[in-house]
């Protein structure tokens, strides 16, 4: 302990012997580690912002279907239990928020136009937080029960349709008898979302009101659980498969939308390489400051060994001397990175290039998300590639002959 502090002390002070050098070097650590971080919150943001609107949009992390659902989203695909025994088994397995409901594609038409949707009949009171539907943001009101009789729709469909509120809309679509159920609603809200593309998607009825309508008694299309976090829903998939038998496929989010699912997994991937490669480049003045460190102090370095300091005392000298640059440009990086990124939580407007983001899926404003696991990872990758980066110019310094280092003649 009594030697790591004394090497300690060398290494600090020979750090500070050329400030200009040490300034430099701190400055580009610092800038490195904020760019790191920085540009991994904004990524992390875009794709958070991208996943949760998915799943909204889904909604569920966790879904029930009929097996032949998915690739046939017809009426006759329903899940084979009866609604009322459906609810009772996610009720009694003591999911907090969870839903049942009928979704099925559907023409909507006004006085002046028609559009196709996926209709959705579904339970209010049990909707809260699980759909991209906020309900204070509605021109009108939401559906109060499920024998509402009324229909909400979003405002870029609204404006498609040239109706509004109050005003009456015949929705179209098809029993199980192949037959066409139509039935007039009229329009009790309008909603909004990030996404304009939902807005013109979705609408919705009261799950009883569009099961009467389609005659297909107590049955229902899908059965949804949404967990806590969308990145760990082993523990609800394996919960909610114990409920049921080979009858319904039970499938996480990440098989239901696989491009969110490898989207997550490449974003993962790429904060890794991401770090790294800033490094790589950050150390190589790394290696350049400690190697013309050594090649100032040779002379003294050689009369330390004179002395009778150990080869590995030396080596460990340069590799502290290393270690206190990092951390000292981490810290500084960390405080900026969080610095820029605090005042941004409330969202970044990126409005000018709204139809590019919305082509790939991500909303108009962009929202940071620092994750302590990036930070973290950010640092630890720097301090170990830092400490491999240290190794030859600390091995090249304990390699010096006494003598030939004190008769070195520059």
């Amino acid at each position: 302990m009594n030697t790591l502090r004394v090497l300690a002390m060398l290494a600090w002070r020979n750090l500070w012997r050329n400030h200009r050098r040490t300034f430099i070097m701190l400055a580009a650590i610092s800038v490195g580690v904020w760019a790191m971080i920085f540009m991994t919150a904004l990524t992390q943001g875009m794709v958070n912002d991208m996943i949760e609107d998915g799943i909204s949009a889904l909604p569920g992390h966790v879904q029930v279907h009929h097996p032949d659902y998915r690739d046939d989203p017809n009426i006759t695909n329903l899940i084979p239990i009866p609604d009322s025994e459906l609810s009772a088994r996610l009720e009694a397995a003591g999911f907090d928020r969870w839903a049942t409901r009928i979704k099925v594609p559907a023409v909507i038409t006004s006085e002046r136009d028609s559009r196709g949707v996926m209709l959705l009949g579904i339970d209010p009171s049990r909707e809260q937080g699980l759909t991209f539907i906020d309900e204070s943001d509605l021109d009108g009101r939401f559906l109060e029960s499920i024998e509402d009789g009324g229909i909400v729709i979003g405002r870029e469909l609204a404006d498609t349709l040239e109706t509004e509120v109050g005003k009456r809309v015949v929705v179209m679509s098809q029993n199980p008898d192949n037959d066409i159920a139509d039935r007039g609603f009229r329009i009790v809200g309008l909603f909004g979302a990030d996404m304009p593309q939902y807005e013109e998607g979705f609408a919705f009825v009261g799950k009883q009101t569009l099961q009467r309508l389609l005659g297909v008694g107590d049955f229902v299309s899908e059965a949804v659980v949404m967990g806590d976090d969308y990145r760990d829903v082993t523990a609800d998939y394996e919960r909610l498969q114990a409920l049921f038998d080979d009858s319904v496929v039970v499938q996480p989010w990440t098989e239901l939308d696989t491009y969110l699912g490898t989207m997550l997994e490449v974003m993962d991937g790429f904060v890794l390489i991401w770090v790294i490669v800033i490094f790589l480049a950050l150390s190589f003045g790394l290696v350049n400051t400690l190697v013309m460190a050594v090649f100032e102090r040779v002379r003294e370095i050689g009369l330390m060994l004179a002395l009778g300091m150990r080869p590995s005392s030396i080596l460990g000298q340069i590799i502290v001397e290393s270690m206190l640059l990092l951390v000292i440009g981490l810290a500084i990086g960390n405080v900026l990175a969080w610095a820029s990124i605090e005042p941004l939580k409330g969202g970044i407007d990126i409005s000018i290039v709204a139809e590019g983001m919305e082509m790939m899926g991500a909303a108009a404003v962009l929202y940071p998300q620092l994750r302590m696991e990036d930070v973290v990872l950010a640092n630890v990758v720097v301090l170990v590639l830092g400490f491999l980066a240290s190794l030859s110019p600390a091995w090249r310094a304990s390699r010096y002959q006494p003598v030939e280092a004190i008769t070195k003649v520059d």
